[in-house]
C-alpha cells in the first residue's frame, strides 16, 4: 500500500505524519526543548548500587539519575550471571545506552549492551553474531541474508549486526554502505570516550527529520513532503550521502496552505487526544490511558446491523481492530493494553476478530505482545513503551479536575464549605466569616442552600457573607475570618 511522509518544522518542533491513502496511520512529535534521548550513548558514573533490588541508580548528566538492572549489564548475559554488587561499584564510570526515555516520574532506563542502527543493519559491537529480523519469514531467506553480509565483511572485523526487514531486497552495495556509515560511528564514539569525563554525552541519536530517511522510508513510500528549506537541504544531503533512493522521493513543499492543515493532519491530532473514537458504522471506542495501562472498550453505539445482534457485534469488532492498531499508533500507547471488545457467543468469530487485530498490529514498527481472549472476553497486550505519548507530550494533567476527568458538583462544595465553617468557628472567635468560590458555587447558597447558610449562622451565631471569586474553578474556594 502507497504512502506518503510529511514533515512539518518550526523552530520550536518537528512533527511527521505518514499516510495511507490520505489517512493518517502514524505520528511523531519531536520538540526542540525537549528532544528524546532513547539511544543516546554516554559515560556515566555510578551513584548508587541496590543489591536488594540487583540495579544501580547512575549519573548521565539529566535531572533524574538513569536505572540499569542487572539483566541490561552485557558482561552479565552469559550463563554464569553474577549479582550486581559484584560487578559494579560507587563512583565507576561506565559507558551506557538510553534504551527508554524518562517517562512521568521515572527516570531513563540503560543498558550497557550498545547498539546502533543503520537503514539495513542494527550494529552490536561488543557481540560476533549475524541475526536477522523476526519480521523476515523463511529459513533459507534468513540464511540467504547472513550469506551475503558475512561474504561483505572483512575477515578482521569485529562486531555482530541484526539484518533489518528492510534488508530484504537491497543489494550488496546498499549493505556496504550501512557498514562503513556504522563502523565510522563507533569509531567516533570511541575515540571521544578516551578523553570524556563523566557524565558526559558520546552519541546523540539522529533527530526525528534523519530518522524518517533511515527508519520509516520503506518500498511503498511513494514521496517525502518537507515544508522547511533549511531541513529539506539536510535530509537531502544526509540521502544523497547515505540512502540515494529516498533523495529521490524528497520534495519541498512551497504551498500556500500549511502542509497539515492541507491534509486535515490538525484534525486528526485533535481526535487523537479525545477520549472516545467513533467507527464508521456507528459504534464507538473509549480509551482510557492511566499510568498502570490503557484500555479500550468497544460499544456498538448507533449501529443495530442488517441481520441479527450477532452479526451487528461482529461487524463491529472487526471494524474496530483496525481502528484500535491505528489509534495505538497514533497516540504511541504503551505498556499494558486491555481490549474490551463487545462479547460474541459464536467462537468462530472470536477467532476471526483475534486475527484481524493480530494482522492489523503487525504493522506497527514498535514490538507488540497479544494474547488471545481471557475467560473475561478481553485481549490482553503489551506493546513497547520508549517514549511518551502523545496525550503526554501535547497535554498536562487539568488544574481543575487534577487529572480525574471530573470535577466535585457545586453542592459537594457547598458542603464541604459549610464543614469548614464549622470546624473554623470551633477553633477561632471571629467577628464574621467570608466566603469567597466561584460563582456556581455562591449562586447555589443563594438559591437552594440558603436556609443551610442561615442555619449555619444562627448555629454558630457570628454572620456568613459571600463574595465571587472571578478566577476559581468550582472546587476551589476560601473561608475568611473577619
Amino acid at each position: 500500500m502507497s504512502e506518503e511522509i510529511l514533515i512539518n518544522v518550526t523552530p520550536q518542533e518537528t512533527r511527521v505524519a505518514v499516510m495511507q491513502l490520505g489517512v493518517v496511520q502514524d505520528l511523531h512529535i519531536e520538540r526542540s526543548s525537549n528532544r528524546g534521548i532513547a539511544g543516546n550513548v554516554y559515560l556515566g558514573r555510578i551513584k548508587r548500587v541496590l543489591p536488594g533490588m540487583q540495579s544501580a541508580f547512575i549519573d548521565i548528566g539529566l535531572e533524574r539519575s538513569a536505572f540499569l538492572h542487572v539483566a541490561d549489564i552485557w558482561e552479565n548475559s552469559n550463563e554464569n550471571a553474577k549479582p550486581i554488587e559484584k560487578i559494579l561499584f560507587e563512583g565507576q564510570n561506565l559507558l551506557v545506552q538510553v534504551i527508554k526515555e524518562p517517562i512521568g516520574s521515572k527516570g531513563a532506563r540503560l543498558t550497557t549492551q550498545l547498539s546502533f542502527a543503520g537503514r539495513l543493519l542494527v550494529f552490536l559491537p561488543q557481540e560476533m553474531r549475524i541475526g536477522v529480523s523476526q519480521r523476515i519469514e523463511g529459513v533459507e531467506q534468513r540464511d540467504a541474508l547472513r550469506a551475503k553480509l558475512q561474504a561483505i565483511l572483512p575477515s578482521e572485523h569485529q562486531g555482530g549486526y541484526i539484518i533489518r526487514t528492510m534488508a530484504e531486497t537491497k543489494d550488496d552495495e546498499h549493505f556496504a554502505t550501512d557498514i562503513v556509515y556504522l563502523d565510522k560511528l563507533w569509531s567516533n564514539l570511541q575515540t571521544a570516550a578516551k578523553t570524556a569525563s563523566a557524565p558526559q554525552l558520546l552519541y546523540q541519536e539522529l533527530d526525528i527529520s534523519l530518522r524518517v530517511l533511515r527508519d520509516f522510508v520503506c518500498q511503498d513510500t511513494t514521496r517525502i513532503l518537507v515544508d522547511s528549506r533549511s531541513t529539506h537541504k539536510k535530509m537531502l544531503e544526509f540521502a544523497e550521502n547515505y540512502n540515494a533512493d529516498a533523495a529521490q522521493l524528497l520534495e519541498h513543499y512551497l504551498g500556500v496552505r500549511p502542509l497539515f492543515d492541507l491534509y486535515n493532519i490538525e484534525e486528526e491530532i485533535e481526535r487523537a487526544l479525545s477520549k472516545r473514537v467513533d467507527l464508521k458504522s456507528g459504534g464507538y471506542l473509549i480509551i482510557d490511558q492511566t499510568e498502570a495501562l490503557t484500555t479500550v472498550d468497544v460499544n456498538t453505539g448507533g449501529f443495530v446491523g442488517v441481520r441479527n445482534f450477532d452479526d451487528t457485534i461482529f461487524k463491529t469488532n472487526l471494524e474496530a481492530t483496525q481502528v484500535i492498531a491505528r489509534q495505538l499508533r497514533l497516540r504511541n500507547l504503551g505498556g499494558i493494553i486491555i481490549c474490551d471488545f463487545i462479547d460474541m457467543d459464536n467462537l468462530q468469530h472470536r477467532d476471526t476478530v483475534l486475527e484481524e487485530f493480530k494482522k492489523a498490529l503487525a504493522r506497527d514498527h514498535t514490538r507488540i505482545s497479544v494474547n488471545n481472549f481471557s475467560p473475561l472476553g478481553l485481549v490482553e497486550m503489551t506493546r513497547k513503551r520508549t517514549r511518551e505519548s502523545l496525550a503526554h507530550v501535547l497535554c498536562e494533567p487539568c488544574p481543575t479536575c487534577r487529572g480525574r476527568g471530573e470535577v466535585k458538583t457545586a453542592q459537594t462544595v457547598c458542603y464541604e464549605i459549610l464543614r469548614e465553617i464549622v470546624r473554623e468557628a470551633r477553633q477561632f472567635d471571629a467577628r464574621e466569616y467570608r466566603i469567597l468560590a466561584s460563582q456556581q458555587v455562591i449562586d447555589l447558597f443563594l438559591e437552594e442552600e440558603s436556609q443551610a447558610l442561615a442555619g449555619l449562622s444562627d448555629f454558630i451565631g457570628k454572620p456568613i457573607s459571600m463574595l465571587v471569586e472571578s478566577q476559581y474553578n468550582q472546587e476551589q474556594y476560601d473561608v475568611i475570618l473577619m
